[in-house]
């Protein structure tokens, strides 16, 4: 028998992940060609990533593969999608430097182990642009990039994303890319004030802009 190449041993997993409702319908290329847009714009010399909201994998796992340099986690904070994440992990034998953290981003944010430790960040469907800014800008060093799926504009998305919000993040916006797939990327321009992230919920309830 012929072993599965990698990108088939990904689009059968994308393929569970539709099954179990953790990955949107369509062609799961089309979900692998959206998740290689984004990993395209991950800065060359970045080390660690963090994929918050992974869910069905999408673009932590794409990510993971592509760039086999880079060590780091799938964020989400579901029991059911955390053990989801678990077993593509294994099967696509990224186990040695990718690791599931079945946790709100909120908490990942006050780890010692992940805060202010990160180069990239990426998230596709994590929530609206002032809890994915909350929540990522903890975890980044300053000069790491946040890279964020936004949805189709004829407008773009620059008002999705407000300097002056960002800017009590730390954060500043480099280039927002009107697609398809539309995204925008962002800079960690300086350390994340310490009272960010706030508790568990209070991003989307409360957000900054």
């Amino acid at each position: 028998m012929v072993a599965a190449t990698a990108d088939e041993a990904l689009q059968a997993v994308l393929r569970d992940a539709q099954a179990e409702g953790f990955l949107g319908h369509g062609p799961v290329e089309r979900h692998v060609e959206h998740g290689r847009a984004l990993v395209d714009a991950v800065p060359r010399d970045a080390a660690v990533f963090v994929d918050l909201g992974s869910g069905g994998g999408i673009p932590g796992l794409v990510l993971a593969l592509d760039r086999p340099d880079l060590s780091g986690a799938l964020v989400d904070g579901s029991t059911r999608r955390g053990a989801f994440l678990s077993t593509a992990v294994a099967r696509l034998g990224l186990a040695g430097r990718v690791q599931v953290l079945t946790e709100r981003a909120e908490l990942v944010g006050r780890s010692p182990h992940w805060r202010a430790r990160v180069d990239v960040v990426v998230a596709r469907s994590f929530g609206p642009p002032a809890v994915v800014a909350e929540c990522a800008a903890p975890l980044l060093v300053p000069g790491g990039t946040l890279i964020v799926s936004d949805p189709p504009s004829e407008l773009g998305n620059q008002a999705r994303w407000p300097a002056g919000g960002l800017s009590e993040l730390g954060l500043g916006v480099v280039v927002h890319r009107a697609g398809p797939p539309a995204f925008t990327v962002l800079e960690q321009v300086d350390a994340c004030p310490d009272r960010f992230p706030r508790r568990v919920g209070i991003p989307a309830k409360r957000p900054l802009f």
